[in-house]
């Protein structure tokens, strides 16, 4: 598959995923939308996009997705979570019973962890293995902790706080990270229009399974 179009599904419940679509296609796959079981099970990679978590972790449950998904992801399927897809990938999240999560990740994530809708921001990240990237954050998490098995590829702190109830995130908060061929980021790259860099990355990720 190195030199193929690997097919890439995005996770399509809810939340951004069109935005993924376009980034995907912009760096070199086959993009389609997942929304059953048997779609699940024509990709070679997954995206699990920005949302609200919670809704999608029953979303998951009503398309009868949840279990063949913790499946795939459990015998290598590559995945890629942006923001609540980082949320659903946890072993763990704090705070948030509704939450299923699927446990590809080895971390434990804060939801929400850098503020509310008014809190969203944006800044320039250093990220290993794609250089100098653009975040966006809303309603972002951070990785409260990641096991030994994780690769920490970015981390950042809320460059300003808007208004007095929303915390202070110092920096250092862990907000990208990687386990074999699991990645996941606090941020939104597929928001930054004409950067794919971190799309190609996970496309690379496929390819070289």
């Amino acid at each position: 598959m190195r030199n193929a179009r690997p097919v890439i599904g995005v996770l399509a419940l809810q939340g951004g995923v069109a935005e993924h679509l376009t980034a995907l296609e912009r760096a070199g796959a086959l993009a389609r939308p997942v929304r059953r079981p048997e779609e699940l099970a024509e990709v070679h990679g997954i995206v699990l996009p920005g949302g609200e978590s919670t809704t999608m972790s029953r979303l998951l449950d009503a398309f009868e997705l949840t279990e063949p998904l913790r499946a795939r992801l459990a015998a290598g399927l590559p995945a890629y979570g942006s923001c609540a897809g980082m949320v659903l990938l946890a072993r763990e999240v704090q705070d948030d019973r509704a939450v299923r999560p699927l446990g590809a990740l080895d971390v434990v994530v804060r939801r929400n962890a850098f503020g509310r809708q008014v809190d969203s921001f944006e800044t320039d990240l250093d990220v290993r293995e794609v250089g100098r990237v653009r975040g966006v954050f809303i309603r972002a998490p951070w990785v409260e902790s990641a096991g030994p098995a994780v690769e920490v590829l970015a981390t950042a702190g809320h460059p300003e706080v808007p208004d007095a109830s929303a915390p202070a995130a110092p920096a250092g908060r862990i907000v990208a990270v990687r386990q074999a061929r699991v990645l996941a980021t606090a941020f939104h790259p597929e928001l930054v229009g004409g950067d794919e860099r971190v799309h190609r990355h996970f496309v690379q990720t496929v390819r070289a399974r």
